[in-house]
């Protein structure tokens, strides 16, 4: 019997994360909607996923589950409440605000790795009102899956020069994007490199004109919703604490980043812009011991090499539901203003969903 199911976003980079549990469900022949509210307003992803417009329908829905790739979700809507996440913990934040903060919404938190799987499942024995499943993370399926044409067509595009990828955080006292653009225009304009340059959808608008203009014979400016093909296609990323750098890393390849707020050894990480050049040599010469690194760390945030978390995801669900995952406590009545806060953002004050 088919079951229609809720996929749920806030902003644009939450697309390539759905995008793959999207085509899995449909694949197992279920209905797939989605509801993009705030920053992914307007977005959408490819038929035969059907797009929700307002809490109304997607009340009116009753899913058999949401999966959100946003911190928080309609706690109104019926069915199982999933976190997908929106990223790896790449330690933006202190803990308790950040990666591992409870809102006490979800009933099942899918992790992608053994470094996040444990400090859930900590909060989850504590709180009681969760569950927790190491599924791997949808986004990353298309990166161990069938072939890439994107992917390909950006190989081809360098013409058989090393590819490096440009990837940069909106956070303003982070972001390697105004730094490193004069560095980053020189080696494009040197052209022994091809160049993939993207930036998170929240940028200033002054970064994305500069950087777009840099494309040309030797680079080529991608979108968000590009990004996995980008990682595939480039040898090398440039980057500095956005998350990127652990999507990037599960393939093994090296990382330079610029001022990370928490480097690690599998980084290579510098704070002069003129020592661009030097980092890209070290890192298209990577040493022993940093490709262990790179291998250790890419074990721990996400061991899943198979391209089948989407499916993982999917069984998860289906154990919460069917009761196999445990007994689950009440939410705390601490969220209860958070609730009353969704409800006025969304604009919706009926009775929640059965």
């Amino acid at each position: 019997m088919m079951a229609e199911y809720l996929l749920f976003a806030t902003e644009r980079y939450a697309l390539p994360i759905l995008q793959p549990l999207a085509q899995a469900l449909q694949a197992g022949g279920h209905g797939v909607h989605a509801w993009f509210v705030d920053g992914a307003s307007g977005a959408s992803l490819p038929a035969p996923v059907r797009r929700i417009d307002d809490a109304r329908a997607a009340v009116a829905l009753k899913p058999r589950a949401v999966f959100s790739a946003a911190n928080w979700v309609p706690p109104f809507v019926s069915g199982a409440k999933v976190q997908l996440f929106h990223g790896f913990n790449v330690e933006k934040r202190d803990a308790a605000r950040g990666h591992f903060r409870v809102r006490g919404l979800f009933d099942l938190y899918c992790t992608q790795g053994p470094a996040t799987t444990a400090p859930f499942r900590e909060l989850a024995a504590q709180a009681g009102h969760f569950a927790v499943v190491e599924t791997g993370w949808p986004k990353l399926d298309p990166l161990f899956g069938e072939a890439d044409p994107l992917a390909r067509q950006l190989r081809d595009a360098a013409g058989g020069r090393p590819v490096v990828l440009f990837a940069s955080t909106f956070t303003e006292r982070l972001s390697a994007a105004p730094h490193l653009f004069d560095a980053i225009a020189a080696e494009v304009a040197r052209g022994d490199r091809y160049w993939l340059l993207t930036l998170h959808p929240k940028c200033a608008p002054e970064w994305f004109d500069r950087y777009r203009a840099l494309a040309g014979d030797n680079a080529r400016f991608v979108e968000t919703e590009q990004l996995v093909s980008a990682q595939r296609a480039a040898d090398v990323l440039v980057a500095d604490t956005t998350s990127v750098v652990s999507e990037f890393v599960v393939q093994r390849k090296p990382v330079v980043t610029f001022r990370n707020r928490a480097p690690k050894p599998h980084m290579l990480d510098f704070d002069d812009p003129a020592r661009l050049p030097e980092m890209l040599d070290h890192a298209f010469s990577p040493p022993p011991a940093l490709l262990a690194a790179l291998d250790a760390y890419a074990e721990a945030i996400h061991p899943w090499r198979d391209g089948r978390s989407s499916q993982r995801v999917i069984a998860a669900t289906d154990a919460l539901l069917a009761g196999e995952l445990g007994p689950l406590r009440r939410k705390p009545w601490g969220a209860l203003l958070r609730r009353l806060q969704i409800r006025r953002e969304l604009g919706y004050w009926g009775p929640a969903g059965g």
